[in-house]
């Protein structure tokens, strides 16, 4: 099984494949040469941001037939190209060099992302019933709190202002936390969908995000926020929205029809990944 471990960036993914579970496996015995770790946001990785690179670089290492683990960090940063030994061949994704190293039968893969394009049917049918989704979310107050300590009053009031991203548990400043988890959404998920969808109205995915963030858990549907905007059509708003969701931003809750025992797609509610997330986008006014 390729065991892949998905959830929005910075909510310790890395930290659960390469401190956590590699220690884990040294305490069991497992030589640290038997363990192999790509992690492709680090410039050394740049050459292997590619299927068939990557495939060749973990097969040259793993050749002798070896049980070994691999890390793969962040692997939606491999992108989709061209099969290049075919004139007008199909397109070769990460899963194709995946499953190929799968089928060797001695290597125990583990992969992290944050594109929820990796979610449950397409890991099935993908690695063809051989993969299986963790899904990894920011502290819940029971985690924050053992990690914390001191006071569980106080603890509670910094976690409904702060949120559950593991970093701000090392930082004491309320200035720097809330810095941090701004810098967090501009400079890291905005950022990040930009680059990834080519986003050509940002100021547009920049007020459906505000619209959102003062709106959490009211129904609403892309048509009521594309109104809030001028020549923006629903269709702009849907994606938008869709890729907010695509990198674990937002969570959608259908409402669901008892007599008609289905779910009803609109309207629905949105709810943020993290409470310190959407009050970091509110500039914490809205507390």
């Amino acid at each position: 099984m390729v065991k892949i471990i998905t959830g929005v960036r910075r909510c310790g993914k890395s930290y659960l494949l390469f401190n956590l579970f590699k220690n884990r496996l040294l305490s069991e015995g497992v030589e640290p040469s038997d363990i192999i770790e790509v992690k492709l946001e680090e410039m050394e990785a740049a050459p292997l941001r590619n299927p068939v690179a990557l495939y060749e670089h973990i097969k040259s290492l793993t050749s002798d037939g070896k049980r070994r683990y691999v890390f793969i960090d962040e692997i939606q940063m491999v992108p989709k190209i061209k099969n290049p030994y075919l004139p007008e061949g199909e397109d070769i994704t990460f899963y194709e060099p995946l499953n190929s190293l799968l089928n060797t039968g001695y290597l125990d893969i583990y992969v992290s992302g944050s594109n929820s394009h990796m979610l449950s049917s397409d890991v099935l049918t993908q690695f063809r019933d051989r993969g299986d989704e963790i899904r990894i979310h920011p502290l819940s107050f029971s985690e924050y709190y053992g990690a914390k300590g001191g006071d569980r009053q106080s603890a509670y009031n910094d976690y409904l202002t702060f949120g559950g991203m593991p970093r701000t548990l090392s930082i004491t400043s309320d200035r720097e936390r809330a810095d941090y988890l701004k810098s967090l959404f501009t400079e890291t998920y905005l950022k990040d969908i930009r680059e990834r969808h080519g986003i050509d109205r940002p100021d547009v995915m920049e007020g459906i995000i505000d619209f959102i963030s003062s709106n959490v858990g009211s129904l609403t549907n892309p048509r009521q926020i594309a109104a809030h905007f001028k020549d923006v059509s629903e269709g702009t708003v849907r994606s938008y929205i869709d890729y907010l969701k695509d990198a674990f931003l937002f969570s959608e809750s259908q409402r669901y029809d008892v007599k008609g025992k289905k779910y009803i797609s609109t309207p629905a509610k949105y709810y943020f990944c993290d409470i310190g997330i959407r009050n970091a986008r509110t500039d914490f006014r809205q507390i």
